[in-house]
């Protein structure tokens, strides 16, 4: 559907029963520019779009490969982060997933008590810990990991090479040119 058909649908039907994504859009920002007087519909628009593929893509990727394995979307974060870079210290291992310490730190137990990841002391400093997955947690992580990323290749097929290589640009330049205002974030 176009824009233009889009927007005719919307300016027809407004009954919420009645609009997909696209259409809210398109209503949203008809009326936040003259009801709300809102002058920066595209920025809306661009957040709304990129907070709703990254919710569509991460609920699919945990309910196709991580659910059905028993893990949840964070309980992947953390083992992969673990898998890669670990052994690796809470801290930097909540740092790396996007987590909370005290969501690393939850997961951690629950992990442990699976027999995926284990806690050792930290020879630097006997206050802090190092995460490290178990040989079930390693087992575990290459096949969940060969699945995954055959999803991923399933959604990001849907662009060419050189798209994808934009995409990665234009993230990575709306996350790291945030300096012109206060980001409150984990990271």
């Amino acid at each position: 559907m176009s824009g233009d058909e889009r927007r005719s649908a919307v300016e027809h039907s407004t009954t919420p029963g009645s609009l997909d994504f696209w259409s809210f859009i398109d209503l949203a920002n008809r009326r936040l520019s003259t009801e709300f007087g809102s002058t920066h519909q595209l920025a809306t628009q661009v957040l709304l779009t990129l907070n709703r593929a990254a919710n569509v893509v991460t609920y699919d990727l945990e309910s196709s490969v991580h659910r059905p394995r028993g893990l949840s979307w964070s309980t992947f974060r953390l083992m992969f982060v673990t898998w890669l870079a670990g052994p690796i210290e809470p801290k930097s291992a909540a740092k790396l997933t996007g987590m909370s310490r005290a969501a690393v730190s939850n997961l951690t137990k629950t992990l442990e008590a699976g027999g995926l990841l284990e806690r050792t002391p930290n020879g630097h400093d006997g206050r802090s810990v190092q995460l490290s997955l178990t040989e079930k947690g390693r087992a575990e992580m290459a096949a969940t990991y060969r699945e995954h990323n055959e999803r991923e290749y399933a959604w990001a097929s849907v662009l060419t090479e050189a798209e994808q290589h934009i995409l990665v640009m234009l993230l990575d330049k709306l996350i790291t040119n945030r300096s012109q205002f206060d980001v409150r974030g984990r990271n």
